[in-house]
């Protein structure tokens, strides 16, 4: 499909998670807004246990798909896009999971999938960079992965792993919060050996290291405040806090700093005084490739879904290789 907008005259495909969504409500939605548009072919692929969409999106390129809608959470939707990554058919997102991570990111209605509907057939098309995950394991097994909001390992992939499946159904991304808490006394720190583009091998020792496309999580956190979702670019965030207090210090940087000085001059002078206090060890890089390698295997994420343990991990950018439909 070319970026231009609406979908009349097009197969519009929907590739749905059923445990995710309310099936008969998105397909009422999307019935009712194709029948709006008028003479739109719709074909409707199911995820399974043992193909979380990848399958299904290839099955819509081949029958001529030239939008396909992802209903589902965050896997659904990564899993849709990684098999339209450099294609010509165009995302449509249906947010129906605990993050919505991209949806946030890009300014699309979360909350209700009518509004989401209307978005994905009558909304512009906007490029996006999708990122590439290359994972090592250690039997030296490698796998490559797209992700769309971020990569990540330490206490946040921990987390993810351990996030009990009862409240993420009840509670919604919050279940990650009460995994949290019961993760951070047993956390150690990860010592991890990384390369940013051609610059020289950095070893730290951090809580967590997070690739990210994009930056803002639930809750509107600005983990990452300058990342940009088609800047070709990847946005490290390196948290090495020493102390509980320390973790207090950033998530007063995220909640408070991120979303509210950074928004003036005297804030930003605000925000330089403090770190040259000391006062948090939340770091910031920035790179097109980021090579990453461990001691020891530890668990990683990609969007917020747990990938298994790798003793190693190369992370790159695909600039603008998604076609991704937005509001007007």
């Amino acid at each position: 499909m070319s970026d231009r907008e609406g979908s009349r005259g097009a197969t519009v495909a929907v590739v749905y998670n059923p445990v995710r969504v309310d099936v008969p409500r998105v397909r009422a939605a999307v019935e009712a807004r194709a029948a709006e548009v008028g003479d739109v072919e719709l074909i409707w692929l199911e995820t399974t246990p043992d193909d979380g969409g990848q399958g299904q999106a290839r099955q819509a390129l081949e029958s001529g798909a030239e939008l396909v809608l992802a209903a589902g959470g965050d896997g659904t939707v990564r899993a849709v896009a990684e098999a339209l990554r450099d294609q010509e058919a165009t995302l449509g997102i249906l947010p129906g999971g605990t993050g919505n991570l991209l949806a946030r990111n890009i300014g699309l209605p979360y909350g209700s999938v009518e509004e989401a509907c209307a978005v994905a057939f009558e909304g512009v098309t906007r490029r996006i960079d999708i990122g590439v995950a290359t994972a090592e394991r250690a039997d030296g097994e490698r796998t490559e992965h797209a992700f769309l909001v971020m990569a990540g390992m330490g206490i946040d992939a921990r987390m993810i792993a351990t996030a009990r499946p009862e409240l993420k159904r009840r509670l919604g991304w919050v279940a990650y919060v009460e995994s949290a808490f019961r993760a951070l006394p047993r956390s150690k720190k990860v010592r991890v050996r990384f390369r940013i583009d051609d610059d020289r091998e950095q070893t730290a020792h951090v809580s967590t290291i997070l690739f990210a496309n994009c930056g803002t999580l639930p809750g509107n956190l600005e983990l990452i405040p300058d990342s940009e979702v088609d800047d070709g670019l990847l946005d490290i965030a390196v948290l090495q806090p020493a102390t509980v207090f320390g973790w207090l210090a950033i998530w007063r940087t995220i909640t408070w700093e991120n979303r509210v000085l950074r928004k003036s001059a005297l804030g930003r002078r605000i925000i330089r005084f403090t770190n040259r206090a000391g006062r948090t060890r939340l770091s910031y890089l920035r790179g097109r490739t980021v090579t990453v390698r461990l001691d020891e295997p530890e668990p990683f994420e990609l969007d917020g879904d747990g990938f298994g343990d790798v003793v190693g991990l190369e992370l790159t950018v695909d600039p603008q290789g998604l076609r991704v439909r937005v509001p007007r």
